[in-house]
């Protein structure tokens, strides 16, 4: 009986010490919240390094939070509500000029091509921008990425996106899918999954790239504020090791290999519609191979905000983008 009660005891105290070993594994992961702009399979790369584990590998614990638009994201940066904000980099231009004291920083360039599609209510096999004059389009907020990325390509095409058709900029992003599908707009703007959701339920269909007739854009950008850098750059390097871990792998992997990853990510997205997605990017070269936020890149984007009469004049770019993490990761 002794000798069972002693067994027991040492099984007990072996639990505990590999239970008190796990909880310090856990707890030398350091807790980083991310905001990210929206959920979309346009951002494969960072969904891959979460699911893979490749921002636990550096140390952290990521929570991911989805704003929902870029002023959203923004603002829970600037609050601290996120440590780190996934948006795109206008958002960082515009609070620099709002002479933000600890202004927000970019240190690592996800995607180099617009994510967004032209979605019209038939099929259109010769698509021709110049279709969209005199029609109503369901646009983006005004000020951000998408809406601006549409208008450029407008006016490379002498639309003029004022007076030649009608865009309209008063649904909420994320919920322009659910209203040309009831009926508004004969084109609408849509990112991914919602431009193959409409159809696959032959609400509409996709006619035009964004990303392709606009060209290389830089079109979203992780950031943090200056204080949090200069705090944290043992996590700001950990975690863009991680998402150049996972831009690796998109880059090297078949689309089959990548949907498969992420699909935790997308519970309700069918593993075919996914990979069907993650095609589309890949095959229009969205991903980047590296994180470096070029200069030449921030000044096609300030000459985009200049076109749409968001800027006066151009921001310096060594006050907010840093190339030295993105760099090291990339090494």
């Amino acid at each position: 009986m002794k000798k069972k009660i002693s067994l027991l005891l040492i099984l007990s105290m072996l639990f505990s010490i590999l239970m008190t070993g796990c909880g310090k594994e856990e707890s030398n992961l350091t807790k980083v919240t991310l905001n990210e702009v929206a959920h979309s399979i346009f951002y494969a790369p960072m969904y891959v390094a979460i699911e893979e584990g490749y921002f636990a590998d550096e140390g952290i614990d990521l929570e991911l939070v989805t704003g929902f638009g870029a002023d959203k994201t923004m603002t829970a940066v600037l609050s601290g509500e996120a440590d780190i904000g996934f948006m795109g980099s206008e958002a960082t231009i515009y609070t620099y000029l709002g002479n933000t004291d600890d202004y927000v920083v970019n240190f690592a360039q996800l995607t180099q091509r617009a994510g967004n599609f032209l979605v019209a209510r038939e099929p259109m096999d010769n698509f021709k921008w110049e279709d969209l004059k005199g029609k109503n389009v369901l646009g983006g907020r005004q000020g951000g990425m998408p809406e601006m990325v549409f208008e450029y390509i407008l006016k490379m095409n002498n639309i003029d996106p004022k007076t030649d058709l009608t865009i309209d900029q008063s649904i909420d992003f994320g919920s322009t899918a659910a209203a040309f599908s009831g009926g508004q707009g004969d084109f609408s703007v849509e990112f991914e999954p919602f431009a193959t959701s409409l159809e696959e339920k032959g609400d509409g269909y996709i006619v035009a790239s964004l990303g392709v007739d606009s060209g290389y854009v830089p079109y979203t950008a992780f950031s943090a504020k200056s204080s949090y850098m200069e705090k944290n750059p043992k996590i700001i390097q950990g975690f863009t090791n991680a998402l150049q871990k996972g831009m690796d792998y998109v880059n090297s992997h078949s689309s089959e290999e990548i949907a498969k990853v992420i699909a935790p990510q997308f519970e309700e997205t069918q593993i075919s519609t996914i990979t069907s997605i993650v095609e589309r990017y890949k095959s229009q070269d969205t991903w980047k191979e590296n994180l470096i936020f070029e200069e030449d890149s921030f000044t096609l984007l300030q000459d985009i905000l200049m076109d749409a009469k968001e800027l006066d004049q151009p921001v310096p770019y060594e006050d907010l983008v840093t190339t030295e993490y993105a760099k090291k990761a990339a090494e």
